[in-house]
C-alpha cells in the first residue's frame, strides 16, 4: 500500500509545523482508501491542546466538528498527523502506545533537519510499525 499526497497538502502540513514550532502541531487527514492506496484529499489542522514540543492531544469537540465536515464533503477520516520538532520522522514509544486504530495512517513530520521529512506509518497492536511508501503528486 502507498500514500498519495498532493504537494500543496504536504506544504500545508510543513507550514503549520513551522508556524507552531517549537510545539508539536497536529491534525486529521481525510480522503479515499482502496486496497492499493490511500489518497489524501484534505488536511484539517487542529490545535495541540497539550501545548507541548514532546506530545500532542486533539480536542475531542474540535475533532467531532472536523469529522462532520469531512463526511459532508464525501470523505472519511483516513488518519492523523503530527510534527516532531526535534526528533526524526518515526513513531516514538508514546506514538505507538497511543495508536488506537490499525486501519488508519499516522503521518509524522520531522523538523529536526534543514529539510522537513514527512513519513506515513501503520501501527498495529501498539508496537508493529510499517513505514508506507509515499508518492507526492
Amino acid at each position: 500500500m502507498h500514500i498519495q499526497i498532493a504537494k500543496e497538502h504536504y506544504n500545508q502540513i510543513v507550514e503549520q509545523a513551522k508556524k507552531e514550532f517549537p510545539l508539536e502541531c497536529c491534525g486529521l487527514l481525510a480522503g479515499i482508501q482502496t486496497e492499493e492506496a490511500v489518497s489524501i484529499k484534505r488536511i484539517y489542522p487542529l490545535i495541540n491542546i497539550d501545548q507541548s514540543s514532546e506530545h500532542f492531544s486533539m480536542d475531542p469537540k474540535e475533532q467531532f466538528t472536523v469529522i462532520k465536515a469531512m463526511r459532508s464533503e464525501g470523505y472519511r477520516m483516513i488518519g492523523n498527523y503530527h510534527s516532531h520538532p526535534y526528533t526524526p520522522s518515526r513513531p516514538s514509544e508514546e506514538d505507538k502506545r497511543l495508536a488506537y486504530d490499525p486501519h488508519i495512517i499516522y503521518g509524522i513530520l520531522s523538523l529536526k533537519d534543514d529539510e522537513p521529512v514527512l513519513n506515513f506509518f501503520r501501527i498495529t497492536d501498539n508496537e508493529t510499525v510499517e513505514k508506507l511508501e509515499c508518492l507526492f503528486i
